[in-house]
């Protein structure tokens, strides 16, 4: 099966998102759909403004009243579980989106000792050991105990980016002091030195009860949502020690069918080619670097040489664990990692990861569904409009229809490339071919099989017919800056 998955969100979604889900799964269902990536359902330190990420209590679900409400921005706990019976309902399995790293939104201050650290050297003190006090106590009480009677203290967490001092705040990068020692675990990201900290109160996995404390939830969470995989979020700032423990005892004492999916974000494919094998192939990881050719292939248009578009990709080095996407919430206009892709490119930048036979891809909501909204930038306003990609049903369908068997590439061009997909016994098959500049053609062999056929652009952005030789050969085309899906039209 073609699988395909839906990242059903975007950074500035409106919320009630659990309900539209409901209302649309069987629309992505047919679409083509196989998976929903789910962003993440606990309660927020920003209550209902934030969108999961400001993690404060992983088993509030949308349950309790905490941080000023009980839904979240998505919806109630209630709605959660309908959303992902919904999609088990149409055959669709969900991801749930996993936040590990960090706690906001601490319920009681305690006193404790820190160093400050240079922010773009993590390794270096820039400040010696400072008694003060820190928001690094959770007691979570709307939950009360509910569901786990753990509290969250400073013995839990390794760093803080907010202290306060002789009735000073300050705000920086400080190393924790506590049992575990005084610098930051080596088993994460060299970025910065050591790219333990990202924000928040971090979470020391050095701590066997804070381990057993994250095992005991993940078997909560997915016993009480019955989720099939999750998506982990900033994994470079989290020790590899810890998660290739956590996750194996998810596939073993858990659900050993869970798919994980993690964004280790890097553009260099053999970083994470590296993260990949010391995690023993249990995860699966996005293709950032596949991501960034896409990008830069949109900006520089006609002088970006199109036979490289797959280079240096992760797609390229383990494909069976990478996961193609165009965009996320994370490079869209106004993020902190933006790197939109032009919308010209889109289309091209999808065929590839819809119908190329390797990639597991992943569709962004605003991309099939398109948005617009307002956020700040430099104190003024910014008015972002996100059309929709118009060819994107039909390319879900062509894979869905074409996009199988044997795949022979034609990336011997710059600004002109294509791929033969054979079909196998149940498809037919199919042609793809795109130029990121004028008109651009192809001459292709398809075998004898293939003789005095017709073949027609299942897009309709071409409207001749093209009619195959003797030997199965012809010349397609295809128009400026755009893609076509050569299908055949009967056997003459």
């Amino acid at each position: 099966m073609n699988g395909v998955i839906i990242q059903f969100f975007h950074w500035y979604h409106p919320g009630n998102l659990w309900n539209e889900f409901v209302e649309k799964a069987e629309y992505l269902r047919d679409l083509g759909f196989t998976a929903v990536w789910l962003p993440p359902a606990n309660k927020c330190s920003l209550s209902t403004e934030g969108r999961g990420y400001d993690v404060y209590d992983l088993y509030d679900l949308g349950e309790f009243d905490q941080k000023g409400s009980i839904a979240t921005r998505y919806g109630t706990k209630a709605e959660y579980l309908k959303a992902i019976n919904k999609a088990h309902e149409v055959g669709m399995a969900v991801y749930a989106d996993i936040v590990l790293n960090h706690r906001m939104g601490g319920d009681e201050e305690e006193n404790i000792t820190v160093h400050q650290l240079n922010e773009e050297n993590r390794n270096e003190r820039i400040a010696e050991n400072l008694e003060v006090t820190a928001y690094t106590k959770f007691t979570f009480p709307g939950r009360n105990g509910t569901y786990s009677d753990f509290i969250w203290d400073h013995h839990c967490f390794s760093g803080i980016d907010y202290i306060i001092k002789e009735g000073a705040e300050l705000k920086g990068i400080f190393k924790i002091h506590n049992e575990y020692g005084e610098e930051w675990t080596d088993a994460v990201s060299h970025q910065f030195g050591n790219y333990d900290y990202l924000m928040g109160a971090d979470i020391e996995y050095r701590n066997p009860s804070v381990v057993k404390e994250m095992k005991s939830w993940i078997r909560w969470y997915m016993e009480t949502t019955k989720v099939d995989g999750i998506r982990l979020d900033a994994l470079k700032h989290i020790s590899s020690d810890f998660l290739k423990d956590w996750i194996s005892y998810i596939k073993t004492e858990v659900n050993p069918e869970c798919f994980v999916l993690g964004e280790f974000w890097k553009d260099e494919a053999e970083k994470i080619e590296y993260f990949s094998d010391k995690m023993s192939d249990l995860i699966s990881c996005f293709d950032a670097p596949l991501h960034y050719n896409f990008f830069k292939a949109s900006q520089d248009g006609k002088d970006y040489d199109m036979s490289q578009i797959l280079k240096g990709s992760f797609l390229e080095k383990k494909p069976v664990f990478s996961v193609s996407f165009v965009e996320n919430h994370d490079t869209q206009h106004l993020q902190a990692l933006e790197s939109a892709v032009k919308d010209w490119f889109k289309p091209l930048a999808y065929a590839i990861i819809l119908l190329t036979d390797e990639a597991y891809p992943c569709v962004f909501y605003p991309d099939l569904f398109g948005t617009e909204y307002i956020d700040t930038k430099d104190e003024e306003e910014v008015h972002i409009i996100m059309p929709k990609v118009e060819e994107l049903p039909d390319l879900l369908e062509a894979r869905k229809r074409f996009a199988y068997g044997q795949q022979i590439d034609y990336f011997d061009h710059p600004n002109c490339i294509a791929f033969v997909r054979k079909g196998d016994d149940k498809h037919p098959g199919c042609i793809v071919i795109m130029s990121n500049t004028a008109e651009g053609y192809k001459e292709i062999e398809l075998g004898k099989e293939h003789a005095d056929s017709v073949y027609i652009d299942f897009l309709k952005n071409r409207h001749e017919e093209i009619y195959t030789d003797k030997n199965g050969k012809a010349v397609f085309t295809v128009n400026p800056g755009s893609v076509s899906i050569w299908i055949k039209k009967y056997k003459s």
